[in-house]
Parts: structure tokens; C-alpha cells; sequence
């Protein structure tokens, strides 16, 4: 049975591949190799696996290589699109800063006039205070004066009231018999008496015209205060409601911070003492519960201003850079700060007031700087190639705390940025984008 199957394979085989027979001849003899049906099978086997072979590792080859090209072609791509987002964002930056340094000027414009406002406004109550105390004397004067007409006319009018009836002067008057002596006396004291009568007269006229300009002065000086009072909260409102938000998108509660800051600058007095007027035992002054509510708004000004140079809403880089990485995932692991990439040597700031907790290496940080600020908020700038300041200095914003490097684990010259409030890391971004939409 085998023996069969294998002749009629063989059959089947010759007649696809009879068999052939190859002549070797040489001078004294002729050779010949017998290429069997199953020999030549094998050969034109391999041959195709062979030409196979070659052909699926050309096509490999051919596709490795056009998406080789592919993918630096999408890499370029991408890379060309990054950077010109880079430069978007270093373009907001630019732009981001100089209306900063403008809203910066303009808060300290707004500060001056405040000032000059403040002034004023304390200058304009002393006057009305000074026109209130004058009006007082005049109508005391005019009070005074008029009860003296009442008293003079009655007078008058008894020693007319005699001299009609009997020619007797009342009581009070000296009685000496001689009646030419007694008209005389009594015109004489008639004429006094009418003198003093239009004295009287007279002054209260001037003290009637002198209170009708007064109490004018006095309305016009009211309408001018309620102007500048207007004004003066306005701009308090104005200057306070962003600082809020300022504060808000750090998330951070203004009235905690406020309350943080006010119990370490306790004390009191100067020019933003509460007003506090006599009421005379009435209701409290408008004009005080007014001066008082902006100077309330001044101080609270002042102590965001105190909170703002603690708290790091600022850049730690003002010169040129590019913004390389963000917070977040990164190859697989957490990057805890923002990177800035710049030349060696790029002086770095401090972004607020604060003291030095460190400054050394630290592995892969490189050499590092810890700067502990107010709110349990710490910062951190690594890779450093050259550190400015000591453990335990105090720093102020704008300092030059160290220059970039390269040092650490690191690809290039940057700085690594982070902000930690309580230990724990957050996106120093949150703090930089609060303070650029103030300052």
C-alpha cells in the first residue's frame, strides 16, 4: 500500500517535473548529475521561499521606512505646533506682565488720590464743624438779642403806661417832686431805650442775613462732601472687589486672610482712626458712619496690600523664558511644580516676603532653595546653578534669591517651581494667573 502511494506520487511528480539529467564533460570523460522529480521539487521549493522571503522583507522594509517618515514627519508636526503655542504663551506673558506693571500704576495712582481725597475730606469736616460752632453763636447771639428787644419794649411801654396815667414813674424810679426833672429823665431813657431798640434791630437783621449765608456755605459744603464721599467709594469699590477675587481664585477666604493679617498689626491709631463726633445725645452723624465706612474700605486696602507682598502671586522669573512644562502627569509619574526653561544664569525672584528654610542640594532637585511664606504656603525653585541667599534670611519681593542651571536631574538649563501650602503640592499657575488678572 505505501509502496503504491509513493509510485503514484512519483508518477504525479514527473509529470510536473520529469526528470533531467545534467552532462559534465571533461577530455578524458563524461560525467552527468540525474536531477530527480523529488530533488527538483525541493529546489523550486526553496527557490519560493527564498523569493518569498525576500519579498515580505523588502515590503517590511518598505513599511518601516514610510512610517519612519510618517512619524518624524507628525513628530515635526507637533513639535512645530508646540512651539508655536510656546510662543503664544510667552507672547500672553509679555502681554500679561505689562498690563500688570499698568494695573500696577494705576493702583498706586488710585492710592495717591485716595490720599489727597482723604485729606480733603478731613479738612472739609473740620470746617463744617467750624461753620456748625459759628452758626451756634450766631443764633445763641440772635436769641440773646431779641429777648433784650422783648425785655427794652416792655420797658418802653410801662413808662409810657405811667407817664399817661398820673405822672408817676413806676417803682424803681427816683421820686424828687420836681415833674420837669421826671420828663427829662423819662425822655431820656425813651430815647435809650430806642436806640438800644434799633441796635437791636439792626444786629438782628445782620445775624438773620449772616445765618442765610451760613446755612448756604454750609448746604453747598454738605453737597460737595456727599460728592467727594461718593467718589471715594466708588473707588474703594472698584480697588477692593478684585483684590477679593484675587484672593478667591487662589482659594483662599479673604476674610481668613484679612483677620491673619490685622492680628499682626494690631495696633491702632494714626490717620485711620474711626471718626467720632458729639451726637448731643442724638443719632449718629451720616457724614461720621460715611468717613468711617471708607476708612474701614482704606484699611482693609491696606492690609491686602500687606497680604498680597506674603503670598506668592508673582513671577519667579521676569526675564525671558519658555514655559516647558506644566503641573501634573508626566511620563508616568507626578510633576509637582511648573518648568521655566532659560539661559544659565537667569536671575530668579522671590514672588513674595518670606525666610530662607533652605538652600543646598538635594538630590534630584539639584541645588535647591526653600522659602517659607505667611498661610503655611512654602516655595520651592530647584536646578539651580547658583544660589543668592542663606538658611534663615529674609527675603522681600523682587529679591534675587539664585541664577538657573542645569544642575540635578535635568535635560537643560530651568527652573522647577513649586508651591506647597501645608506640605502639600499645588499648581503654582492657580496663584500666578490670580495675581496677573490684579497686577
Amino acid at each position: 500500500m505505501k509502496t503504491r502511494l509513493i509510485h503514484k506520487l512519483h508518477v504525479a511528480l514527473e509529470k510536473r517535473f520529469p526528470e533531467k539529467r545534467l552532462f559534465l564533460r571533461s577530455d578524458t570523460e563524461t560525467r552527468f548529475i540525474r536531477l530527480k522529480p523529488e530533488t527538483q521539487l525541493m529546489a523550486w521549493t526553496g527557490g519560493v521561499v527564498v523569493v518569498s522571503w525576500t519579498i515580505i522583507a523588502t515590503a517590511i522594509l518598505l513599511m518601516d521606512s514610510i512610517g519612519a517618515g510618517n512619524f518624524r514627519a507628525q513628530a515635526q508636526r507637533d513639535q512645530a505646533t508646540y512651539e508655536d503655542r510656546l510662543n503664544a504663551l510667552s507672547q500672553e506673558r509679555d502681554s500679561r506682565a505689562t498690563e500688570a506693571v499698568a494695573a500696577q500704576q494705576r493702583f498706586s495712582s488710585a492710592l495717591d488720590q485716595i490720599s489727597l481725597m482723604q485729606s480733603e475730606l478731613l479738612r472739609s469736616e473740620d470746617r463744617r464743624r467750624e461753620l456748625e460752632t459759628g452758626l451756634e453763636v450766631v443764633q445763641a447771639t440772635l436769641r440773646r438779642t431779641m429777648t433784650d428787644r422783648r425785655a427794652a419794649q416792655e420797658q418802653v411801654a410801662a413808662l409810657e403806661a405811667a407817664i399817661a396815667g398820673d405822672g408817676t414813674a413806676p417803682a424803681g424810679f427816683a421820686q424828687n417832686g420836681d415833674a420837669a426833672g421826671t420828663v427829662d429823665l423819662l425822655a431820656s431813657a425813651l430815647a435809650e431805650t430806642a436806640a438800644e431798640r434799633d441796635k437791636i434791630a439792626s444786629d438782628a437783621e445782620f445775624a438773620l442775613s449772616h445765618a442765610a449765608e451760613m446755612e448756604l456755605e454750609l448746604r453747598l459744603l454738605q453737597e460737595r462732601n456727599d460728592q467727594i464721599f461718593r467718589q471715594l467709594e466708588e473707588a474703594f469699590t472698584v480697588s477692593v472687589e478684585p483684590l477679593d477675587n484675587m484672593f478667591r481664585a487662589a482659594g483662599m477666604n479673604p476674610d481668613n486672610v484679612l483677620g491673619e493679617i490685622r492680628r499682626g498689626y494690631s495696633g491702632t491709631g494714626g490717620p485711620l482712626t474711626p471718626l467720632q463726633f458729639s451726637t448731643r445725645g442724638g443719632g449718629e452723624d451720616p457724614d461720621a458712619a460715611r468717613a468711617n465706612g471708607i476708612l474701614g474700605s482704606m484699611d482693609r486696602l491696606n492690609l491686602y496690600r500687606i497680604a498680597a507682598e506674603r503670598i506668592p502671586f508673582d513671577m519667579p522669573v521676569t526675564s525671558g523664558f519658555r514655559f516647558t512644562s506644566g503641573f501634573g502627569m508626566r511620563w508616568g509619574r507626578m510633576h509637582n511644580g511648573t518648568d521655566f526653561a532659560a539661559p544659565i544664569g537667569t536671575p530668579i525672584v522671590a514672588p513674595a516676603d518670606g525666610v530662607v528654610t533652605f538652600a543646598g542640594w538635594s538630590s534630584g532637585y539639584g541645588r535647591l532653595i526653600k522659602v517659607q511664606h505667611a498661610f503655611g504656603i512654602e516655595t520651592r525653585y530647584a536646578h539651580l546653578n547658583r544660589m543668592r541667599v542663606e538658611v534663615g534670611q529674609r527675603v522681600s519681593r523682587g529679591d534675587r534669591i539664585g541664577d538657573i542651571g542645569n544642575s540635578g536631574r535635568s535635560t537643560g538649563p530651568h527652573l522647577h517651581y513649586e508651591i506647597r501650602v501645608g506640605g502639600r503640592p499645588v499648581n503654582p499657575m492657580i496663584y500666578i494667573r490670580a495675581g496677573q488678572d490684579v497686577f
